[in-house]
Order: C-alpha cells, then sequence, then structure tokens
C-alpha cells in the first residue's frame, strides 16, 4: 500500500551523482590545482554522507572550496538532468500520478533540484533544500543560514516542522536520511544502493533497495 508520504533524497538517490561533487569537475577540471580540489571535496561529501563528520562541517567546507556563480549552477543542470538514475526514469509515470506523496528532502540546493524533479511532476513547494546568495553580479557568495537545511539535523528538523501524519517512508542513500526515521518522524527507512551502498547506513536500515522497482515490490 502506498504510503501518506515518501520522503526522497536527491543526490545518489534521485540522481546517480553528488552534485557538489560534478560541480566541482566541471568547474576545476581545469585548475592548476584542481584534481585535489575535486578530490577534497568528494571527501567531504563522503564523511558527511557516512556521518563521520556533521553535516554542516562538510557543506560549510565545501562552500569555502567551491567558486562558482549563477552561470555555473545552468551548466550544472544541464549535467544533472543526464544523471536521474535509470530506475527513477524507468518509473516516472509512479511519481507523476503520485507526486502529491512526495517530499525532496536534500542537503543540496533549490536552485538545481528543482528544474531536474519538475520533470516528474514535483512542485517546488515539496522541495526542501538549501538555497545559495549571490552578489549583484551573480555570483554565489554563501548559503542562507537562516535556513534550517543548512544547519545538522536540517532533515530532521524540516520534516518535524511539516507536522506530517500518518505512513511516511524516507529513501535516501545517506546517514541524514537515516536520521529522520531514528528521530520518530517517519516510520520505515530504506537505504538506498543503486548508485552507492554505505555499509553502516544498510546497516541502520528497515530494508535495503538496490533500485526503486524494490520499493515499488514492497509497497504493493
Amino acid at each position: 500500500m502506498i504510503p501518506d508520504y515518501i520522503i526522497i533524497d536527491f543526490d545518489s538517490t534521485f540522481i546517480a551523482v553528488e552534485s557538489l561533487d560534478e560541480l566541482a569537475t566541471y568547474k576545476f577540471s581545469n585548475n592548476e590545482n584542481g584534481k585535489n580540489l575535486i578530490r577534497d571535496i568528494q571527501l567531504l561529501t563522503n564523511a558527511g554522507m557516512d556521518g563521520d563528520i556533521t553535516f554542516k562541517e562538510s557543506l560549510d567546507k565545501r562552500m569555502k572550496l567551491l567558486d562558482v556563480d549563477r552561470n555555473d549552477i545552468l551548466v550544472l543542470i544541464e549535467k544533472l538532468a543526464d544523471c536521474i538514475t535509470p530506475s527513477f526514469q524507468k518509473n516516472k509515470l509512479f511519481f507523476k500520478e503520485n507526486y502529491q506523496r512526495i517530499l525532496i528532502l536534500s542537503g543540496g540546493f533549490k536552485e538545481f533540484i528543482v528544474p531536474i524533479v519538475d520533470k516528474f511532476g514535483i512542485n517546488e513547494s515539496q522541495v526542501f533544500a538549501n538555497q545559495f546568495i549571490y552578489n549583484s553580479s551573480g555570483d554565489i557568495i554563501g548559503i542562507d543560514k537562516k535556513n534550517v537545511m543548512s544547519s545538522n539535523k536540517g532533515k530532521v528538523k524540516q520534516a518535524k516542522s511539516l507536522k506530517l501524519n500518518g505512513e511516511i517512508h524516507v529513501i535516501g542513500d545517506g546517514y541524514t536520511d537515516y536520521e529522520i526515521k531514528a528521530e520518530g518522524v517517519a516510520t520505515h527507512f530504506f537505504a538506498f544502493t543503486e548508485n552507492i551502498k554505505r555499509k553502516n547506513v544498510c546497516e541502520l536500515s528497515d530494508q535495503v533497495l538496490s533500485k526503486f522497482d524494490d520499493y515499488l515490490l514492497f509497497i504493493n
């Protein structure tokens, strides 16, 4: 039976990559110190998703390394459009038919998430994520620290603030997704492994999903 709400992560779940890693790869590939910068950002991403460091520390350190502007985000959106997780793309009709039940909670940024999930019928109002702060030239100079998603346990705080009732499922690849269930907001946590398998996250899950089709079998 389809639950009342399905909370879905974005990076490495809805899409097959980590957005800020992709942004770093695009931005720094031709930089003299590019390989080191890309590696450092990837390590920080994984440390945050594995729960080795706090989400806030991971995000803050990555943003300090990134030097990007509005145009870079537009390029990133084009790249991410080609990185949608295959089993999500295959089951696009499910999302369009059940869009009102679906919420996207992500430590990523609305600027590049909304254009991707919009193609699946998911409205901007159903996306809860961070937002960039720009200067008058279009350079990104920081993130909105008033946004609860920029803080530690941001997904938990956001989910609690929505005051959801009924059966609530969480699908994600990271420790921050598991925290939503651990804090009592969700009834089930599914570790999603089609793109990356984090052993500690799988051990904490109610069920491991190798692809989205596994989830559809579970609810049917």
